[in-house]
C-alpha cells in the first residue's frame, strides 16, 4: 500500500474501492455502482449530478487520446486517412465505455482528496428503499 494521503486515495481508486476505507467495492456490475460502501457506510454520490464531472473527465481523456493519435497515425503515414479516421471514431465510441468505472472511481477519489469528508453513520447506511435501517433510527439498543 502506498504511503501518503494522495497515493493511498489514488491506489484505492485504481482498484475501484471506497476512497475512505479502501475495502468496500464501488461497483455491482460494470455500469452500476453501489449507493454506499458496505464496509464504512459512506455514500458515494454526495448530491444529485455528482458524477457529471466523471463524464467530463472521461470525455476529455478520450478526446485527448484521439487528438494525439490521429495526427500521429496520419502524418507518419502509418495508415491512410480513412483508416485513421475509422480507428479514432471506433476508439471514441468504445474507450469511454471501457473507462467508465475507472473514471467514476477516480472522480470519487479526487473529490475525497480535495474535499475530505467524515463518515456520518446516520446518513450513510440506507436499506434498499432509501430509508434508514432500524438500528440507525432507534439506536443499537442497550
Amino acid at each position: 500500500m502506498p504511503e501518503g494521503r494522495f497515493p493511498t486515495i489514488l491506489f484505492r481508486s485504481l482498484r475501484l474501492r471506497c476512497p475512505m476505507c479502501g475495502r468496500g467495492k464501488l461497483f455491482r456490475t460494470w455500469f452500476r455502482m453501489h449507493s454506499h460502501c458496505d464496509v464504512c457506510g459512506i455514500r458515494f454520490e454526495r448530491e444529485g449530478g455528482f458524477f457529471l464531472g466523471s463524464i467530463y473527465f472521461n470525455y476529455g481523456l478520450t478526446a485527448l487520446i484521439a487528438a494525439i493519435a490521429y495526427p500521429i497515425l496520419l502524418f507518419n503515414r502509418i495508415v491512410s486517412n480513412q483508416v485513421a479516421m475509422a480507428g479514432v471514431v471506433a476508439f471514441s465510441l468504445i474507450f469511454p465505455m471501457l473507462f467508465f468505472p475507472l473514471a467514476r472511481s477516480l472522480w470519487l477519489g479526487f473529490d475525497q482528496f480535495w474535499d475530505p469528508r467524515d463518515v456520518d453513520p446516520l446518513a450513510a447506511h440506507t436499506d434498499t428503499i432509501g430509508e434508514r435501517t432500524d438500528v440507525e433510527r432507534f439506536g443499537r439498543g442497550g
